[in-house]
């Protein structure tokens, strides 16, 4: 299949385009020529030296990740950018990138994904950046404790453990489910009246905002919560007729 070709799928399954304003990255194709034959994709969260070196190792065509190499402009290619963007142009591998429109997608998403391991009925959209979502929440057929929804996010490829900031019911309905650094929507998830908000990682301040509001919240990981897109879009690739290979690269953060 030609680059093109993958790259114009990708863009429309995740509707690339529509964050465009909202997202520091530089989603879609971020390193590679226009046109180029692709018989393999190698997929992982982070585009670094060592997913990179793996990709290459694979005989990978085109690396796929989550959190790639461009943020808000490349003024320079020196430093830490030439030392992960040489290997690529080096070997001849491509890089497409998909940071929020991955994290938002309502099927193929991390959140989505999370939704789905949790058992989340009823999901919705949730996590609010302008007109588009980052998340996903939804509620439990049957109310869970805190033990049981912090156990079954210590199962989350990559897990280094859970962090809950025990504040809300003993009995949790509903969630909301931001993925990666997402716990800036905690207002948003007590202005839905949701029991808990699961995301990656915290800042200090949540403590109290948490406490005050009554509301608990999982700090199940930035890697191990968005490890979910990028499996999916490998799925999707398979469907395509492509070979591909995931690179599993926990951070335990």
């Amino acid at each position: 299949m030609q680059l093109s070709d993958i790259v114009a799928r990708l863009d429309e399954t995740l509707a690339t385009d529509e964050f465009a304003d909202v997202d520091a990255s530089a989603n879609g194709l971020q390193v590679g020529p226009d046109e180029k034959p692709v018989e393999k994709v190698a997929f992982a969260v982070d585009a670094a030296e060592a997913t990179i070196d793996a990709a290459l190792d694979a005989d990978a065509d085109l690396l796929v990740v989550h959190h790639g190499l461009v943020w808000g402009g490349l003024d320079r290619l020196t430093g830490r950018d030439f030392d992960r963007i040489e290997p690529l142009l080096r070997g001849d591998l491509a890089l497409y990138v998909s940071h929020l429109p991955l994290d938002g997608h309502q099927e193929l998403g991390n959140a989505a994904g999370v939704a789905d391991h949790l058992g989340l009925a009823d999901t919705e959209p949730f996590g609010s950046l302008g007109p588009i979502h980052i998340g996903q929440a939804g509620s439990f057929e049957s109310p869970k404790t805190t033990d049981g929804i912090r156990t079954a996010l210590d199962e989350l490829d990559g897990s280094a453990g859970t962090t809950v900031l025990d504040f809300g019911p003993d009995e949790l309905s509903s969630v909301g489910v931001v993925t990666g650094s997402g716990v800036d929507w905690l207002d948003e998830a007590i202005d839905r009246g949701v029991d808990a908000l699961v995301t990656g990682e915290g800042k200090q301040k949540a403590y109290h905002e948490a406490r005050e509001a009554g509301i608990s919240v999982f700090l199940a990981g930035h890697y191990a919560t968005e490890t979910f897109g990028v499996r999916s879009l490998r799925d999707l690739a398979d469907e395509w007729g492509l070979e591909t290979e995931y690179v599993s690269h926990p951070t335990g953060l």
